[in-house]
């Protein structure tokens, strides 16, 4: 059985464009519950009792999001107290609480899919849709470390040197202006080098060709057909109006038929499926260290 980090990048993929997709074209609440509880779920699974700072931050943007809405917005009929001569309804902290919700656990499952989707699964995507792109994707993201080291050598040449000698903003304002024209200068000359050295081992010659390091397994293929079904059986419920509610100007919802009951479970599954993967993962490991 594998984890979910080990599924191929292209089911990883599209898994979190389904889930993210659903919760941010949907405003029915208790798909904004289902999807923020399980982003939060599986951000805790993966990543234990760590990230506490992470934690407290969405915290925060959570609560601010939640009372910004009542306070800005004063649509409603139903007026739960006045301040300052405006009337803080019931409506719309409400939905302020389900946008709130919709943010926040998209932000988490995109934390998620930052920390399983690394630059080689990225670049993985992007060269089978084009090559060209891939290479300036992994070019770009190259320079990035070879910036921070080279910005690192620059300033401890100029410290050594003695050109941070005096301790005031104007002279490390003037350093670091001075660190940041050389390193374009290194950046432009590096350019060039990395050019000369493309066109003498023949890029552009013939078709570019592309290193595949993931490959589909029978449990990628289940795992899209899965994710495919349920994500269908979900964007049929919305787009026949199983799963509607309306916050203005009073609260309307319609109770769920049986397509929007189908569509609560289906996204249901597609939200908890990876931290079903990972338990399962987690608890056969700990079975066969048992009987070691």
């Amino acid at each position: 059985m594998r984890s979910f980090s080990d599924f191929n990048p292209l089911a990883a993929a599209l898994y979190f464009f389904c889930v993210t997709g659903i919760a941010m074209f949907s405003s029915y609440p208790p798909v904004m519950a289902l999807s923020l509880f399980g982003g939060v779920l599986f951000f805790i699974v993966r990543n234990g009792r760590s990230h506490a700072r992470s934690h407290l931050f969405f915290f925060i943007l959570f609560m601010i999001l939640l009372i910004a809405n009542p306070l800005m917005s004063h649509n409603g009929i139903t007026v739960l107290f006045v301040m300052n001569d405006n009337p803080v309804t019931l409506e719309a902290l409400l939905y302020g609480l389900n946008s709130a919700s919709m943010i926040i656990g998209v932000l988490y499952w995109f934390r998620s899919f930052t920390q399983i989707m690394t630059s080689d699964k990225l670049l993985y995507i992007t060269g089978s849709l084009s090559p060209k792109l891939s290479l300036i994707i992994s070019m770009a993201l190259r320079f990035v470390p070879l910036f921070n080291k080279q910005s690192q050598k620059i300033k401890s040449s100029q410290t050594a040197m003695g050109l941070f000698k005096d301790d005031n903003i104007i002279d490390d304002i003037r350093a670091r202006m001075r660190i940041f024209s050389i390193l374009i200068t290194w950046a432009l000359e590096n350019g060039i080098t990395t050019a000369d050295s493309m066109s003498a081992r023949g890029y552009g010659c013939t078709r570019r060709s592309q290193f595949r390091r993931f490959r589909f397994h029978r449990s990628d293929v289940i795992f899209l057909i899965i994710t495919a079904g349920l994500f269908a059986v979900c964007c049929a419920a919305l787009s026949c109006g199983s799963l509607e509610f309306t916050f203005y100007p009073a609260i309307k919802y319609s109770k769920p038929d049986i397509l929007g009951i189908c569509g609560i479970s289906a996204y249901s599954v597609l939200v908890f499926m990876p931290v079903i993967i990972e338990t399962g993962v987690s608890l056969k490991w700990k079975y066969f260290m048992s009987r070691i």
